[in-house]
């Protein structure tokens, strides 16, 4: 690519970081995708860093919305950092925001506070490490929403995904904090149903967004689900997802019981 930004020079072509293969690919004069390991990671507008390109993003930013309002600060725990797109969001759109993201690659961490203009400490703070320990780490309450968002080749870690992953991050949550939880699945979703199974074991509400069209089975692609011990407002997020340029469904109570299984 060879881009010169106001903010760093992109690489012409990929980056080993010693973990993976890392890239960048512009689709505007000043946007661009993070690529890791062939799969898009990542989306930054360097004009306007609340813009959620990507549909999961927008899903968990409609998801927060609707249980801790719009423009108010919170305190995030980021599982999975990549290029810090949500946090970056979320530190434009709502100020005072203090967020953390667990990244595993090191030299990724380092790269992408080289190449985007990200949130400076400790409005983001980005910790290498394993995001299965540092949830062990935190006290009690001391987050508003953790978002786990990690990948290994395209899948989630299995030490992400068990009962004692959703089980340390509610205790990390505040009251009303919430988990937001993205995954990628193919037909018949099995993973996503499996996530749902696990979550309600965990937490009083659990509620899924997803494309129709892979709640259909036509398709690969995103899943969220969210969970807190506190309701969440299935109809408002409902309402929000439908005004979104991709409109989404919302899946919860019965419907979900019958998806999980």
């Amino acid at each position: 690519m060879g881009t010169r930004t106001a903010e760093a020079t992109w690489p012409a072509g990929p980056v080993h970081t010693g973990e993976a293969e890392v890239s960048l690919r512009a689709v505007g004069p000043r946007q661009v995708v993070l690529v890791i390991d062939g799969m898009e990671s990542s989306f930054h507008d360097l004009d306007d860093p609340s813009h959620l390109e990507f549909e999961y993003m927008q899903h968990a930013d409609a998801i927060l919305a609707v249980t801790h309002g719009t423009g108010t600060p919170v305190r995030a725990l980021h599982l999975g950092g990549a290029g810090c797109s949500l946090a970056t969001a979320w530190d434009a759109t709502r100020p005072g925001s203090a967020q953390l993201a667990i990244e595993w690659d090191a030299e990724l961490a380092r790269l992408v506070r080289e190449w985007f203009p990200l949130p400076r400490s400790p409005r983001l703070r980005i910790r290498h490490g394993d995001a299965r320990a540092a949830l062990d780490s935190f006290p009690p309450g001391r987050w508003d929403v953790v978002v786990r968002d990690a990948f290994v080749h395209s899948l989630v870690p299995d030490h992400l995904r068990d009962a004692g992953a959703a089980s340390a991050a509610r205790r990390t949550l505040a009251e009303s904090g919430v988990y937001v939880v993205n995954l990628a699945d193919t037909p018949p979703l099995r993973s996503a149903r499996e996530e749902v199974r696990t979550l309600r074991a965990v937490f009083a509400h659990v509620v899924m967004v997803v494309d129709p069209a892979i709640m259909r089975g036509r398709r690969y692609g995103n899943v969220v689900v969210a969970a807190s011990d506190s309701p969440i407002d299935d109809v408002a997020l409902a309402r929000r997802v439908r005004a979104l340029p991709l409109p989404a469904r919302v899946v919860a109570g019965e419907d979900l019981s019958r998806f999980g299984g």
